[in-house]
């Protein structure tokens, strides 16, 4: 299950973009895409948003969070397939106190050093937030390094 682990940390940490989908108040699924920042030990996968967002509106109702994302380039059908995909539970962080946070998350993604460095954010009074999901299960689906077996549940460290 090590391999497991080493690839799954590997393919997350090289995304760029993920699915992420919410829960309505009408218990309808609702799916959206983000860009964000993985974090392990414990295993946090972070991303900024519009608090106005439906899938923001949705996490502050209802934590439930599922999301996947694709470790490959998308060429054609039939392709051997690498992604990992999760469920946990989010949250909005608050606006100060998370140094930390806006820190790496400005590291990975610069462009968001406007935003997340902004007197406004700071203060609370910016409509963006910074959202993390604290991640209680992966499923690695591996084609290419475990063709034999591909799909394998793995729970994070502290779970």
């Amino acid at each position: 299950m090590a391999e497991a682990r080493v690839l799954l940390e590997e393919y997350v940490r090289g995304g760029k973009l993920m699915q992420l989908a919410t829960l309505g108040d009408d218990g309808a699924p609702r799916v959206c895409s983000v860009w964000y920042d993985a974090h392990f030990a414990p295993d946090v996968l972070r991303w900024i948003s519009r608090q106005d967002r439906v899938h923001s509106l949705n996490a502050r109702s209802d934590s439930r969070v599922a999301g996947a994302i694709v470790a490959i380039p998308l060429k054609d059908l039939g392709q051997t397939v690498r992604g990992v995909s999760f469920a946990g539970h989010a949250r909005e962080l608050s606006t100060v106190g998370i140094d930390r946070q806006v820190a790496a998350f400005v590291a990975r993604w610069p462009a968001a050093s406007g935003v997340l460095g902004s007197a406004e954010f700071a203060a609370g009074r910016s409509p963006m937030r910074l959202y993390e999901v604290r991640v209680a299960e992966w499923v690695l689906f591996d084609e290419e390094n475990l063709p034999d077996d591909p799909r394998r549940v793995i729970l994070p460290p502290s779970a």
